[in-house]
C-alpha cells in the first residue's frame, strides 16, 4: 500500500536561494522515505498534471540545488481566485492530488501562494480528503507577515548593498568631470525593504546612498530635487536608491507603465530610475546615470548571504516536518530571538495570519526626513546579509550550477481544459 506522496511547487518570482529550500525539502523527505513530486511551473503544473518525479535525481544533484539560483522546477505568476469564483480549478487540483496519492502539499512562495495553500486545504477538508498543506516562505520583497524575514530577501539585500557601495566608488572617482548623480532602482511595490537595505552601503550621513526613496513615504518631487541639489553641493556627487513602487500623495505610482497589469492583477511598473534621472537632468542640469538591476538583484547567487541560505534550508526542512506531523494550514516562519549576537529559530504560524497580509517598513525604520534609514533599521537589516554562502567554482571561472533531468510522471487524468 502506498504511503502517500509529497507535492512541492515553486511560485512567483524566484530567488538566489529558493532552490536551497527545494533541496532541503527533498532531502528531508527522502530521509523519511517519502516520495516527492514537483509541479512544473508552480500551480499550473498541478492543474495540468505536469508533475516531476524527483526520485529520478541523484543525491548529488539534489545537494547541488542548494547553491543553484533560479527555480529548478519552474515557477509561475498565476493567481487562483476565491473558492467560489475558481471552484472548478480547485476541484481539478484535488483530482490531480487524489490521482497521485498526494497527502502533503508544500507551496513555496509569497502572499498569493500562502493564500492558495490555505484555500486548497479548506477544499480538501470540505471533501474529506486527507491532505496537509504547508506554505513555505519566499520573497525578495520581505513583505510576508509574521516571519521576521523572508528567504530570498537577505541575498537580494546583500547584492543591493554591495552594488550600491561599489557604484558609489565609481561615481565619486568621476564626479568632477562626469556623472554627478547615480540612481539605482530596487524592486519593491508597496514595501521598501530592498531599497532600505541599500542604506547598509554607508555608515555616515554623507556616505552613499545619500537618498533612499521608499513607497512608505509619498514622493514629493520638489523635496527630492532640493535634496539632490543639497547633497551635490556638499559632497560633490549623489547616489539615489529608489524603490520601484514609490508613489505620489494621491497614490499614483511614479513609474506606472501605462496602466497595464500582470497576471496577479498588479499594475505593471516601468523604470522609476529613468524617470527620476530625466527630472534631475531637466531641472538641475547634472549629468545622470541610472541602473535597473531587475532580475540581477534576485538571481545573484555569487553574492548570496549565508544567513539567507541557511534560513532557506531551515524553512524547507521544517516544512516537511510540519507536514508529516499533520500540522495543516501552517507556514514555517523565522523568529528572531536576539540582535546581538544574531539568533533565530523556526516556528509554525497559521496561514490565515500570513495570507493576504503585507508587512511594510515600520515608521521607526525610516529617517524623519524620509530619505534614509534609522539605526533601528540598520540593526534589523545588517545580520540578514552576513556571511558568504558556499559556492563551487569551475576551472572556467564560472559557478558550477546543476540542471535537473525533471522526468515527468505518467498522467492519469484527461488533459486540463482550463
Amino acid at each position: 500500500m502506498s504511503r502517500g506522496t509529497l507535492l512541492y511547487a515553486q511560485s512567483g518570482g524566484v530567488s538566489a536561494v529558493i532552490n536551497a529550500t527545494a533541496s532541503a525539502v527533498i532531502a528531508e523527505a527522502r530521509a523519511k522515505k517519502i516520495k516527492v513530486l514537483a509541479a512544473r511551473n508552480g500551480i499550473l503544473g498541478a492543474l495540468r498534471e505536469d508533475l516531476i518525479d524527483t526520485s529520478k535525481e541523484s543525491a548529488a544533484s539534489i545537494a547541488a540545488l542548494a547553491h543553484t539560483p533560479g527555480g529548478a522546477f519552474g515557477s509561475c505568476r498565476y493567481k487562483l481566485k476565491s473558492l467560489e469564483a475558481d471552484r472548478a480549478k480547485y476541484e481539478r487540483l484535488l483530482e490531480v492530488l487524489r490521482a497521485h496519492d498526494v497527502r502533503w502539499f508544500l507551496y513555496n512562495g509569497g502572499n498569493d501562494s500562502a493564500d492558495t495553500a490555505l484555500k486548497v486545504s479548506q477544499l480538501a477538508e470540505e471533501f474529506g480528503y486527507p491532505l496537509t498543506c504547508v506554505g513555505v516562505p519566499k520573497t525578495i520583497d520581505n513583505d510576508l507577515a509574521v516571519t521576521d524575514t523572508c528567504p530570498g530577501f537577505g541575498s537580494a539585500a546583500k547584492y543591493t548593498a554591495v552594488s550600491v557601495r561599489e557604484a558609489a566608488l565609481d561615481v565619486a572617482a568621476m564626479a568632477e568631470t562626469s556623472t554627478r548623480v547615480f540612481i539605482h532602482e530596487a524592486m519593491g511595490r508597496h514595501a521598501g525593504w530592498l531599497a532600505a537595505a541599500a542604506g547598509l552601503a554607508g555608515e555616515n550621513p554623507d556616505d552613499a546612498p545619500q537618498i533612499i526613496l521608499l513607497p512608505e513615504r509619498a514622493y514629493d518631487e520638489a523635496a527630492f530635487l532640493a535634496k539632490v541639489k543639497q547633497v551635490v553641493a556638499k559632497v560633490g556627487w549623489c547616489v539615489v536608491v529608489a524603490s520601484e513602487g514609490i508613489h505620489t500623495a494621491d497614490g499614483r505610482f511614479v513609474a506606472d507603465a501605462g496602466g497595464a497589469a500582470d497576471s496577479f492583477g498588479h499594475t505593471q511598473l516601468g523604470g522609476v530610475a529613468s524617470y527620476l534621472a530625466g527630472r534631475v537632468k531637466a531641472e538641475l542640469g547634472y549629468k545622470v546615470h541610472w541602473t535597473l538591476p531587475d532580475y540581477l538583484q534576485r538571481s545573484a547567487r555569487h553574492v548570496a548571504s549565508k544567513t539567507d541560505w541557511e534560513q532557506a534550508q531551515a524553512v524547507g526542512k521544517a516544512a516537511v516536518r510540519f507536514a508529516l506531523e499533520g500540522r495543516n494550514s501552517v507556514m514555517p516562519v523565522i523568529v528572531r530571538t536576539s540582535d546581538a549576537p544574531y539568533r533565530w529559530k523556526i516556528e509554525a504560524a497559521p496561514l490565515s495570519k500570513v495570507a493576504n497580509h503585507e508587512k511594510k517598513m515600520p515608521a521607526g525604520f525610516i529617517r524623519k526626513d524620509g530619505f534614509g534609514i534609522t539605526g533601528k533599521a540598520r540593526r534589523y537589516l545588517q545580520p540578514l546579509i552576513r556571511g558568504e554562502a558556499p559556492l563551487p567554482w569551475g576551472r572556467d571561472g564560472l559557478p558550477k550550477y546543476v540542471t535537473l533531468k525533471n522526468v515527468a510522471v505518467a498522467k492519469k487524468l484527461p488533459d486540463w481544459e482550463g
